[in-house]
């Protein structure tokens, strides 16, 4: 248990970080999902999908919730299974 005022503050201060980075991964992997699944059902709008997770995963990235790199093999990944689908 906390003793210091400082140290109860740090408490709050990490939940609420960790609720919101929650939110924000839970988001970012619905997106993901989306566009995989319009990817495999090979759906008229699946470049639109695939667009859209992909500012999501950038937006994730950019508030520090995710590092560059996972943000960039997340983005690779979901840009070689559209250009397979389309080819």
């Amino acid at each position: 248990m906390a003793n210091t005022k400082s140290a109860k503050k740090s408490i709050l201060v990490s939940k609420r970080n960790q609720e919101r980075n929650s939110n924000f991964k839970s988001k970012m992997k619905t997106f993901i999902k989306k566009a995989q699944t319009a990817i495999e059902q090979k759906a008229e709008n699946k470049t639109e999908v695939v667009k859209v997770a992909l500012q999501v995963i950038d937006k994730t990235a950019s508030k520090g919730i995710i590092k560059k790199q996972t943000a960039s093999r997340k983005k690779s990944n979901l840009s070689v299974a559209l250009n397979k689908s389309n080819k």
